[in-house]
């Protein structure tokens, strides 16, 4: 398959993963309401976006993801303000994961499931891990310039809290989706059209 086949291909499952986002991160999340009016949630989103990177690689896995769980929070009247914070941190996730997953661990060039596997969970703990940290802080910041002080500081502990519980479960589903379907795509000769 030629490039430009495989960048057309690479493309149209971008928007399949970020429609899988939008509709994972909208409509099955545990939404928090906080004090203020803010809110946090417990949700499978950036599992969707570890998977596109793992499968499409970080920049079409992370755009898939930041392009469905930005779309998420322009609809979301509560999460509207974050849309932009949003965009860049589902990006970085995937950026971060398929660079670790393909340049790294090289998970594309080989077949040891051992070893993809490993890779796969480093990857994906690499990306979320990222997650964990910056979109607390960020959010601290962010919230600090929108919201003011008090609902920063409130609102921090429950961000943590949920940002690390998205990130354990994101973990282990997209480990847990990626290693059937990863076999799946290349017995039907996909993986290779992907790389």
């Amino acid at each position: 398959m030629n490039r430009a086949n495989t960048r057309i291909h690479k493309v149209a499952l971008t928007g399949l993963f970020a429609a899988m986002s939008y509709v994972v991160f909208t409509f099955l999340q545990f939404k928090i309401t906080l004090p203020g009016g803010d809110a946090t949630s417990i949700h499978l989103g950036n599992a969707v976006c570890v998977l596109g990177a793992l499968i499409l690689g970080g920049l079409y896995g992370g755009l898939g993801g930041a392009i469905g769980m930005t779309i998420g929070d322009l609809f979301d009247p509560v999460y509207v303000i974050y849309a932009p914070k949003t965009f860049i941190l589902k990006l970085c996730i995937g950026l971060i994961t398929g660079f670790l997953a393909h340049k790294v661990g090289k998970i594309g060039e080989t077949s040891d499931r051992k070893h993809i596997f490993l890779w796969t969970v480093i990857a994906a703990v690499g990306g979320l891990l990222f997650n964990v940290i910056f979109d607390p802080l960020v959010g601290y910041y962010y919230k600090l310039l929108i919201l003011g002080k008090p609902a920063a500081e409130v609102s921090l502990v429950y961000n943590i809290a949920a940002t690390s519980i998205n990130a354990v479960t994101s973990t282990i589903v997209s480990v847990a989706v990626y290693m059937p379907l990863r076999t799946a795509l290349a017995k039907s000769g996909l993986l290779s059209k992907l790389k």
